[in-house]
C-alpha cells in the first residue's frame, strides 16, 4: 500500500499574525512530501510513525464523538490499516516550520473522511473555511490550538491567501522568473524549534499593551504590504517592507530567533544583502530569507545551508 503524495508548505508571511487576523500567505514546497504506507518490514522510523498513529486515531474517535457534524472517518479501515502496520513515509522535517503534522493530517483526511470536500470541486469560501476548521480540529492533536492553514495548504497544494481568520481564498502568485537573481530562501538554523513553547510566549507577550500596539500598528502593517506586493509583483517595494518587517521581528520576537542568529540577522538589515524572517513559529528550524541578490546573500551566509524555494 502507498498512498498520494502531500507536500510541506511555506507561510511566506503572516507567521504570529494571522492569530490577530494580519494577512498571510502560504505556498506549496514541493521538496518536501509525505505518504502513508507499509511495508512488509517496517524500519524503526516506521514503527515509530505508526505507534503515533495509533494515539491520533484514538484523537479522531474522541472529536468525532464530541463533533460528530464537524467530519466523520472510517474509524474501522484506518484502525485495520494501523494493524497493518500503517506510517506516514515522510522527507519533511519535524519542527523545522514547514509542515510535517500538516501534511500527515491531509493525508489521514484524503484516505479516510467521508463525504470529504475534494480539490476538484468548486471550492467556495465556505468549503475552503470548512476543511480549515476540521483540519485545525486535527491538527490540533500535534500542536495543541492549531489554525488548519498547513493541512489546508497540503490538502489543495495551492497557495492560499489569508486575508483574516474567516475570509481566505486560493491565490495565484507571480510566476518565477527563471533567471532572476532575487530569491526567497530557506536558511537551515541547524537546531529543531517546538510550535508549542514559542506559541505560548506569544499569547503571553499579547496580554501585555506595548506589545500588542506594535503588533497592530507595525507587525501587522508591514506583514499585509508585503503580501499585496508579492501578490502584485512590486519587487522594489516588497523589499522595502520586508526589511521593515525583519526588523520589527528582530526588536519583538527575540526569544523566538536562536541567539546565535540575532547578529547574523541584524547584519543583514544593516548591509541590505539579505532579509531574515521567522519559517513558522521560530526557536529553531528553518528561518526565511529574502534577497535581491542570492550570490550576495550566498557569500555572506556561506558558513549555513540555503534552500531556494522562489525565484524573483
Amino acid at each position: 500500500m502507498k498512498g498520494p503524495l502531500f507536500y510541506s508548505k511555506i507561510l511566506l508571511f503572516g507567521e504570529y499574525g494571522i492569530i490577530k487576523d494580519s494577512k498571510g500567505l502560504s505556498i506549496p514546497y514541493n521538496f518536501y512530501n509525505g505518504a502513508l504506507k507499509v511495508d512488509k518490514i517496517p524500519s524503526e522510523e516506521a514503527i515509530k510513525s505508526n505507534e503515533s498513529l495509533v494515539r491520533f486515531a484514538k484523537y479522531l474517535e474522541e472529536l468525532q464523538k464530541s463533533n460528530p457534524s464537524l467530519v466523520k472517518f472510517d474509524l474501522d479501515t484506518l484502525k485495520i490499516d494501523i494493524e497493518r502496520g500503517m506510517y506516514f513515509d515522510s522527507s519533511i522535517p519535524q519542527g523545522y516550520g514547514v509542515g510535517s503534522s500538516g501534511a500527515l493530517v491531509a493525508a489521514i483526511y484524503d484516505e479516510y473522511a467521508q463525504d470529504k470536500i475534494t480539490v476538484l470541486e468548486n471550492l467556495t469560501r465556505d468549503k475552503l473555511l470548512k476543511l480549515k476548521k476540521i483540519f485545525g480540529e486535527m491538527e490540533s492533536f500535534f500542536h495543541g490550538k492549531s489554525s488548519g492553514l498547513d493541512p489546508l495548504n497540503s490538502y489543495l497544494s495551492i497557495p492560499i491567501l489569508i486575508n483574516s481568520q474567516d475570509n481566505i481564498e486560493p491565490a495565484g502568485i507571480p510566476s518565477q522568473t527563471e533567471n532572476g537573481k532575487g530569491a526567497v530562501f530557506l536558511l537551515d538554523s541547524g537546531s529543531i524549534g517546538e510550535t508549542a513553547p514559542m506559541v505560548h510566549i506569544f499569547m503571553e507577550n499579547m496580554k501585555q499593551e506595548p506589545f500588542r500596539k506594535m503588533l497592530k500598528d507595525q507587525f501587522v502593517k508591514h506583514t499585509d504590504a508585503c503580501v499585496d506586493d508579492f501578490l502584485q509583483g512590486d519587487v522594489k517595494s516588497l523589499f522595502g517592507n520586508i526589511k521593515k518587517l525583519s526588523h520589527v521581528v528582530l526588536n519583538n520576537f527575540k526569544p523566538m530567533i536562536p541567539a546565535q542568529f540575532h547578529k547574523l540577522w541584524q547584519n543583514g538589515i544593516d548591509t541590505n544583502d539579505y532579509y531574515l524572517k521567522l519559517c513558522g513559529s521560530g526557536g529553531g528550524g528553518y528561518i526565511l530569507g529574502f534577497t535581491e541578490d542570492f550570490d550576495k546573500a550566498q557569500k555572506a551566509l556561506k558558513d549555513y545551508r540555503l534552500e531556494i524555494v522562489y525565484n524573483f
